[in-house]
């Protein structure tokens, strides 16, 4: 028996057609995009296009344009953020954020620019009222998450959006664990800059993400180099989305990543999303009903997305996930997940936490034999020992 609840990590099994369009794409466009004039590389520009199209409904931006590709959501969040700031810059982020952001944030913070870091809940939601406290005349990015890799707290992107708007602020959302997971729509939202990854809810392959940019919102390029766009000049393109797609892209791992999203625009990112919900409330009302367990989550279902932590007593994280994996067949991820900020929020900094990350894949069923299991767990570890 295997059940995989690690797809907050990357998801599994990908959609067959997925490696399908990879094969085909080797067998009938394996060409470099934009560098040549021959059928192959035609058709490889027009496979990256057309999963550009397809990410552009997904997150209901009419101009595909403005979607860069880029190797991960890591890559697409340092884009946006050494692209936005200056030492002697100030910029707000939150509690919970993953090192993809705070890393950077905290370099940056090293070369002279004012970082305010607000805390959220315990639970890791968050009152969009904090954040406009935060801003300042000199605030030149706002920075927040959209679902918690931790605890899969949601926090209000479209107010925090409305607000930056009245001030004028550019606000970068990193969607990792919700694109593709929860409904997105980037003009009806008010983001300015929205970064996801290809490997988790949208079903692609690692080595995949992007960055979205707002029409008339102009950010540096994090590198420079062949576009295979004017290539008679030694100066970076200014548009979209060269400027910000410098040397030759993962093709193989974008059309991939096209065949996850057109994948998941068949199944309905509304369906998705709650079917995810309705495994995760399940999850949550019952780990929390084990004596010995503790979940972190917020209480309001409609605050989280399809991502839950948990603790047994007495045992470690590691523990725990090793059981789990050796003798029932249920992977996991165990430790800090990459957000030592969110573990000091809610108070498991330095061991970290169990996480389940529920994905299209995963049953009801599937949830119930992992409750099943973490009860069996937490019996023993509560048991007297020789």
């Amino acid at each position: 028996m295997t059940i995989y609840f690690d797809h907050a990590a990357t998801s599994w099994p990908k959609p067959p057609g997925v490696r399908e369009s990879i094969a085909r794409y080797f067998d009938e466009a394996g060409g470099n995009p934009g560098r040549s004039g021959h059928r192959m590389s035609i058709a490889a520009a027009q496979a990256v296009e057309d999963a550009r199209d397809l990410l552009a409904e997904l997150l209901a931006t009419p101009d595909p344009s403005r979607i860069s590709f880029t190797k991960n959501a890591t890559e697409a969040l340092n884009i946006a953020i050494y692209g936005s700031l200056r030492p002697g810059d100030h910029a707000v982020t939150t509690s919970i954020e993953h090192n993809s952001v705070m890393r950077p944030l905290r370099h940056l913070e090293s070369l002279g620019l004012e970082l305010t870091v607000v805390p959220t809940a315990t639970d890791g939601t968050l009152e969009a009222s904090r954040i406009a406290v935060a801003i300042r005349p000199e605030t030149r990015l706002v920075s927040t998450v959209h679902g918690s890799n931790v605890m899969g707290s949601l926090l209000p992107v479209d107010e925090i959006a409305r607000i930056c708007r009245d001030r004028g602020v550019p606000y970068l959302v990193d969607a990792s664990q919700t694109a593709g997971a929860v409904p997105i729509d980037v003009e009806a939202l008010g983001v300015d800059l929205l970064a996801f990854t290809g490997h988790k809810a949208l079903l692609g392959m690692t080595g995949t993400g992007g960055l979205y940019v707002r029409p008339g919102l102009a950010i540096d390029p994090l590198l420079r180099g062949g576009t295979g766009s004017r290539s008679d000049e030694e100066i970076q393109p200014d548009f979209m989305p060269d400027a910000l797609e410098s040397g030759t892209l993962n093709v193989a791992g974008i059309v991939g990543l096209g065949a996850g999203v057109r994948h998941l625009l068949e199944t309905g990112v509304y369906e998705i999303e709650a079917h995810e919900r309705e495994l995760t409330a399940r999850f949550v009302d019952g780990a929390g009903g084990i004596p010995g367990v503790t979940v972190y989550a917020p209480a309001d279902a409609k605050q989280r997305c399809a991502v839950v932590s948990f603790n047994v007593d007495v045992l470690s994280p590691s523990e725990v996930g090793t059981i789990l994996d050796r003798d029932f067949g249920i992977m996991s991820r165990v430790g800090l997940h990459c957000s030592p900020g969110a573990h000091r929020t809610i108070g498991t900094f330095p061991t970290g936490t169990v996480r389940f990350g529920f994905g299209l894949s995963n049953t009801l069923a599937e949830v119930d034999t992992a409750l099943d299991a973490i009860a069996e767990i937490a019996a023993w570890s509560a048991a007297p020992h020789a």
